[in-house]
């Protein structure tokens, strides 16, 4: 087939992706209109798990809700053509205590629904065997149901695997910090603070020196590097010797292997702290560890062409200041991405707002929607119908994964 044979047949999918997804606008712009009218927190995202998981079952997918210890998680799979690689899409759906969906999860999970149909259409054109998997992943904002998922396995063997983020300026896929959770939480021996203050074993005091020795860590750490925490609790009564104190904090790296050997020097903090006052210490993860993304640069050069072919005016270099996401730990066991696309035409919103939950009903985050659908339908049908880019995603993802350790 010559270049331009070639184009046209691209040309000629993305027209079919296209009206496939306007088809189903209705569909989509309902996603987003009911779960913005319904926003539901982190684990409770019962209407939100039933209203996917019977779009695809409508359309044909064969759908398992209620995945062990994740009630509002489900996978929806269909095989076409006999199958092939498999390409999976992400939806979340989780809501923002008083503020709703101030993260655009209702759009991201259009997105994942617009994107499997339109891969679907594509599959079913052009006579190409091939898997599509959407993943429903309830509790992005809080404990990360995706560490877990990918823990288990649910990702693995995926020839790829996407979602798009909306933000107020579209950006290429990037990194993200890897994060752990650390709970340091002191016992110690309460007493009369004024009249025997010799009897008493102060766990306040072990939460105050646990802050000194990090801020004296900070000065002997990548700058790339983020410590930041709070005194969860830190007693009840002036007059009281604390006999229970603790401290939350998020130790953050660019890198995983960075991220243990900090998180250990930040422990040692807190054990010298309990030597030091006589405390007895307990260690725990208080939310699920993120690791950092791995993004897929050969994946995601692709995607960002797509996304421009699609429509979409700019695609910016990937963001060069961000946090931490549960995407990172599903990089790390198939190639991945997590891009960014403007919902708000270049207009700068800050995210995790009521001003940017109310953008995600407006004409052009519903546009930006189906231009990410498209771009990442079209991507999946890439990765399956071209055998030579789906073997340099995957030498890519594993280069990535030596260098990980």
């Amino acid at each position: 087939m010559s270049g331009g044979e070639g184009e046209a047949v691209r040309e000629e999918l993305l027209r079919t992706i296209r009206a496939e997804i306007e088809r189903n606008r209705p569909v989509l712009t309902g996603v987003v209109e009911k779960l913005f009218a319904m926003p539901e927190l982190s684990g409770e995202e019962r209407l939100a798990c039933r209203l996917l998981s019977g779009i695809f079952r409508d359309a044909g997918f064969a759908v398992i809700s209620q995945f062990e210890e994740w009630p509002t998680a489900f996978r929806a799979e269909l095989t076409i053509n006999g199958g092939g690689p498999a390409v999976g899409f992400i939806c979340e759906y989780d809501a923002l205590p008083d503020i709703g969906h101030g993260c655009g999860h209702n759009v991201i999970a259009a997105m994942g629904v617009g994107a499997a149909l339109g891969l679907r259409a594509a599959l079913s054109a052009t006579g190409h065997g091939g898997r599509i998997v959407v993943f429903g992943t309830p509790a992005e904002e809080q404990s990360g149901a995706k560490v877990g998922m990918a823990a288990r396995g649910w990702f693995d063997g995926l020839a790829a695997v996407m979602m798009v983020h909306p933000e107020s300026y579209t950006h290429s896929s990037g990194a993200s910090l890897a994060m752990e959770a650390l709970e340091f939480a002191f016992s110690g021996r309460s007493c009369h603070a004024a009249s025997a203050p010799e009897k008493g074993i102060n766990a306040l005091d072990a939460v105050q020196l646990t802050f000194a020795g990090i801020n004296a860590l900070r000065q002997h750490i990548l700058p790339t590097a983020r410590i930041h925490g709070i005194v969860a609790e830190g007693g009840k009564a002036p007059n009281v010797v604390p006999d229970y104190a603790s401290a939350r904090f998020y130790v953050r790296t660019t890198r995983d292997a960075y991220l243990r050997e900090l998180s250990e020097r930040v422990k040692n903090c807190a054990r010298g702290a309990a030597l030091m006052t006589g405390c007895q210490l307990a260690i725990s993860n208080y939310e699920a560890s993120y690791r950092d993304m791995n993004t897929n640069r050969t994946l995601s050069d692709r995607f960002d062409a797509n996304l421009l072919a699609a429509g979409e005016r700019l695609v910016r270099p990937p963001r060069d200041s961000f946090g931490s996401i549960d995407m990172g730990d599903v990089s790390y066991r198939a190639p991945a991405i997590h891009p960014y696309i403007s919902i708000t035409e270049d207009l700068p919103v800050r995210g995790h707002s009521r001003d940017f939950a109310a953008a995600t009903l407006r004409p052009p985050a519903l546009a930006a929607m189906e231009r990410a659908a498209t771009a990442m339908a079209m991507t999946g049908w890439d990765v399956i119908s071209d055998q030579q880019l789906r073997q340099s995603v995957l030498d890519e993802f594993r280069r990535l994964q030596e260098e990980a350790g």
